[in-house]
This record gives C-alpha cells, sequence and structure tokens, in this order.
C-alpha cells in the first residue's frame, strides 16, 4: 500500500503550533538537493537554516510537495521554493528541542518510484 508521507502535514502542524506560541519557525534545508531553489551561498555542510516564520517570509506557502516563499537575503528579496523532499527538520528558534527532523531517506522510495525505469514501457534516448 502506497500511502501519503508525514512530513507536509507534521510541517504545517508545527509551524501553526510555533506561531501560536510566538516561537520563531526554522526550517534544515538539505542544500544539495537537485530542486532546491535558495541562497545556497548560505549553506553549511550542505544544511541550509531559514527562519520561516510568517515575520520573517512574505507569501509562506506549506503543501504536499514544497515550502514556498519570499525573503530578503542581504536587503534583495529572493523567492524560495524547497521540496518536501529537502526538509530535515522545523524547530524553534528559540529553544531547537521543540521541533521535528526527519528521515531523510524518507522520500527515497517515493522519488525512485516517480522515475521511468526501461520496464516501463519509456522510450529511453542513449
Amino acid at each position: 500500500m502506497n500511502t501519503t508521507p508525514k512530513r507536509p502535514y507534521l510541517i504545517r502542524a508545527l509551524h501553526e503550533w510555533l506561531e501560536d506560541n510566538e516561537l520563531t519557525a526554522y526550517i534544515m534545508v538539505d542544500a544539495t538537493h537537485a530542486d532546491v531553489v535558495a541562497p545556497l551561498e548560505f549553506a553549511v555542510d550542505g544544511r541550509l537554516v531559514l527562519a520561516a516564520s510568517y515575520q520573517a517570509t512574505k507569501d509562506l506557502h506549506i503543501d504536499n510537495d514544497a515550502i514556498s516563499f519570499a525573503a530578503r537575503f542581504g536587503g534583495v528579496s529572493q523567492d524560495l521554493w524547497i521540496p518536501m523532499a529537502a526538509v530535515l527538520g522545523i524547530y524553534a528558534k528559540e529553544d531547537p528541542s521543540e521541533g521535528l527532523f526527519f528521515d531523510p531517506n524518507e522520500y527515497a522510495q517515493i522519488e525512485s518510484e516517480s522515475q521511468p525505469t526501461k520496464d516501463s514501457g519509456l522510450k529511453f534516448v542513449d
């Protein structure tokens, strides 16, 4: 049975809880993920930590596929798009123990199933 990953639901719930408790939501992102659109020059050891509170972002949207928003870096507004597979955790800036961290391999099976295989009937060009 294929199930929908829990990650986006847990992120939305914890984000709402952090906001309701006046804590600053931070997300930790796998900056090596090929589909991340973010200022990767701020990454350290392949990880990027971003403030994801409503105060720090514009047009924050968390859906089942990605987190998207605009934020300012060095005074310049940038549009960010973080696929759910690249979100490693969400936590409170004020107390990182108030958060959730995810298995980076949770989406590995889903991503491999979405890739066509030689047996799928699709033609590959070499």
